[in-house]
């Protein structure tokens, strides 16, 4: 019988304190780092120092809490108290506590964003993405890369329901990579054209970003949404025909073809006889909008009544009101976050105002004399860097309350900056080193059910997303020469 191990005797000095471990001797900078930049960030706030310099600590407060991932909200709501207190003292801050959350938040316009956030929710319950896809491979899916271009289209259709790029993409990965990897698809375009058909999820509406982005800007937020339309719709066609390139560049990343006789499959007809309610959910909410026959939130609860409509068909006999319910609880779960980071933002942007950083960061902008299309580009390579640590709607709280002012200098157009600043947001989150939607997409490939065994790695993914990328800049470039392209739908409302 082996005899046990006995463990080495301790020969330290009692009251010696125990060595760090390997672990805890990594870990500590981690965590020292961000409090020692608080506590400073801190005193300046504080401190009797200058307006300007509160405010710079303001800033440098929320980017620290950010990068320490403290809850969006919190991370702004927290440094603009703070800022406020150290301006004005206890009387502001009381002041703007009694009265900020309700005067953000009870706005007639925001109220479109409940009705959007459960439409979205209704259909994804429903079943309504697995429909969708099945109806386009029937449709498209004789072309080059017909299984991707099917994903793009699915993305885009998906996209102007839900207003989530996250959700599209979930779904999206779920039921097109195993489908692409068994037709013989190369998996760096299988998983890459994923990731791209998620892109135009934020861009066409109903879009969650760019009624933030109107709140924010103060624009309205109907011809906001109108706004986002044919951006989004050359997002998605422009990377449905970077498929068919290189498909037909190189075939065998595109694997097999179905046939043109697929669209009388009868698959593809049950499909579509489901989906017939969807393009003219999605027109009438549009085009009532458009036409201005009414308002943004009536057409809101038009689009939220007609999914529940939707779902109950599609669930009937499979609890019909449980999924209503669910849906109804996760919007509610939602909308709760989606009004902290508006209020959170508006105490953010009122220390910028009163300490001077707002208008001051405006006239430094507007005094380098780089004209629009040099402050476009420096703030499309901003957002670029930002992607690599930050998340998309982080990005835009930080940043559009100090580019906004700088816009009526520079003869750009508020409308047309929203739907620029939600493409670079969407950028951004695909681009290494972090590329949120990217690693989501990796982690959903690597399941045995999705991935089909494959040995997909994080560098296939990263070089599938590579395939688009050039494509997305293309269409920042597309916008930047030709600005017509988000602003005249608007203009004719």
């Amino acid at each position: 019988m082996p005899m046990p191990r006995s463990e080495p005797a301790d020969t330290r000095a009692p009251g010696t304190p125990t060595a760090p471990t390997g672990t805890a001797r990594r870990r500590w900078p981690a965590r020292v780092v961000p409090l020692a930049a608080i506590a400073v960030c801190a005193v300046l706030i504080l401190g009797p120092f200058t307006p300007g310099t509160v405010g710079g600590a303001s800033v440098a407060l929320m980017l620290v809490l950010v990068l320490a991932k403290v809850p969006l909200g919190a991370a702004l709501a927290v440094p603009g108290i703070a800022g406020l207190y150290g301006l004005y003292g206890a009387p502001a801050v009381v002041n703007v506590l009694a009265r900020l959350p309700f005067d953000t938040v009870a706005s007639w316009e925001f109220s479109v964003i409940p009705m959007f956030v459960f439409m979205g929710l209704l259909l994804w319950k429903a079943g309504v993405t697995e429909q969708l896809y099945t109806a386009l491979r029937g449709l498209v899916g004789w072309m080059p890369g017909g299984l991707a271009v099917v994903t793009n289209a699915a993305g885009a259709g998906l996209a102007s329901v839900s207003g989530s790029t996250v959700g599209t993409v979930h779904a999206l990965a779920r039921i097109g990579v195993p489908e692409m990897l068994r037709a013989g698809y190369d998996k760096r375009l299988a998983v890459g054209s994923v990731v791209a058909a998620g892109l135009p999820g934020q861009v066409i509406p109903p879009s969650i970003f760019l009624v933030i982005y109107a709140g924010l800007a103060q624009v309205p937020v109907g011809p906001q949404l109108i706004a986002g339309i044919a951006p989004g719709v050359l997002l998605a066609l422009c990377m449905a025909g970077t498929v068919v390139v290189l498909c037909t560049v190189r075939p065998s990343m595109g694997g097999r073809r179905g046939r043109p006789g697929d669209v009388f499959a009868p698959a593809t007809r049950a499909a579509l006889r489901l989906l017939w309610p969807l393009p003219l959910l999605i027109g009438v909410v549009l085009g009532s909008m458009y036409t201005g026959v009414v308002t943004v939130t009536e057409a809101g609860a038009v689009g939220a009544l007609g999914a529940v409509l939707i779902a109950l068909w599609c669930k009937r006999g499979d609890r019909p009101l449980a999924t209503v319910g669910l849906a109804a609880v996760d919007a509610l779960k939602a909308m709760g976050t989606i009004f902290f980071l508006f209020v959170g933002a508006m105490a953010m942007a009122q220390v910028l105002a009163v300490s001077g950083i707002g208008p001051g960061f405006s006239a430094w902008v507007t005094g380098m004399g780089l004209g629009r299309v040099g402050f476009l580009l420096l703030v499309m390579a901003a957002f670029l860097v930002m992607g690599m640590f930050m998340d998309p709607l982080s990005m835009m709280l930080v940043t559009v309350p100090l580019l906004v002012p700088a816009l009526g200098e520079l003869g750009i157009s508020p409308l047309w900056f929203g739907v620029f600043v939600v493409v670079l947001a969407e950028l951004a989150i695909v681009t290494p080193p972090v590329g949120v939607l990217t690693f989501i997409v990796q982690n959903i490939v690597e399941r045995p059910e999705v991935g089909l065994g494959r040995d997909i790695r994080l560098g296939d993914t990263f070089r599938g997303v590579a395939l688009f990328l050039p494509t997305v800049v293309l269409v920042c470039v597309l916008l930047i020469l030709f600005p017509e392209i988000a602003t005249f739908l608007p203009d004719s409302m």
